[in-house]
């Protein structure tokens, strides 16, 4: 019994190691990982970056309306002047000038419409921005989170590989063996604890004879049915 006890303290062990050898892996393979900020931001740049074409798109429509008003008032101002006397110049003046304005309304509309687009893309902006910022905040308080698990995780591992240390040193090296191989045929559960005289790794009802055999604890007896080493407790 006395050996059936320490086989099925060390499985407790070893299946406590594994799950939080397994949940490490988990934090760990979280930790730096910031595939959706660098989503976020590449997004957020490629809205600053068509925010700068369109700026630079209304500077320079803005720079064209404003050089085709001064041309009309220039030309209105010499076709009103009185300077011009010849009835076709004066047509041809007059030609110019509303050439110049039908340009100057074109032009006045598209700088409407980009003025539109800059709003737009403004607005998308400032929001990406804000998502960004509390993406990046979140971001480091669930690192700040999975350095304090991590260190928890790694300080209770260390823990238990003592412990487990601690148990093999007073296993026989053939119960240890037995132990490991039937670890890797059971998914990690050598051991299995009867109850009401049943095993609890396959649920079979054990023969009595097996049964009185592992209450007496002298050798270790394995589950007729599922090979497991059998510990009552």
């Amino acid at each position: 019994m006395i050996r059936g006890r320490q086989l099925y303290e060390l499985q407790e062990v070893d299946l406590e190691i594994e799950a939080k050898g397994e949940a490490l892996a988990r934090v760990e393979s979280r930790l730096g990982e910031r595939e959706a900020l660098d989503e976020a931001r590449a997004a957020l740049s490629r809205e600053r970056e068509r925010l700068a074409e369109l700026e630079t798109s209304q500077r320079l429509g803005e720079g064209e309306v404003e050089d085709l008003r001064a041309k009309t008032a220039l030309l209105e101002g010499k076709l009103y002047s009185g300077s011009v006397r010849n009835p076709k110049e004066l047509t041809g003046l007059q030609e110019q000038v509303e050439h110049l304005k039908k340009r100057g309304r074109g032009q006045e509309d598209a700088l409407l419409d980009i003025m539109t687009d800059v709003e737009a893309v403004q607005q998308r902006v400032n929001s990406k921005s804000r998502e960004l910022e509390r993406m990046e905040k979140s971001w480091r308080e669930e690192q700040n989170s999975l350095s304090r698990e991590q260190a928890e995780l790694r300080a209770a591992l260390a823990t238990l590989e003592q412990r487990r240390k601690e148990l093999i040193v007073r296993i026989d090296s053939a119960s240890l063996e037995l132990y490991q191989t039937l670890r890797v045929k059971r998914q990690g559960r050598a051991v299995a604890k009867v109850e009401r005289g049943m095993c609890q790794g396959c649920r079979i009802v054990l023969p009595m004879t097996e049964l009185q055999r592992a209450r007496m604890g002298e050798e270790i007896v394995q589950c007729s049915s599922c090979e497991r080493i059998l510990y009552v407790s």
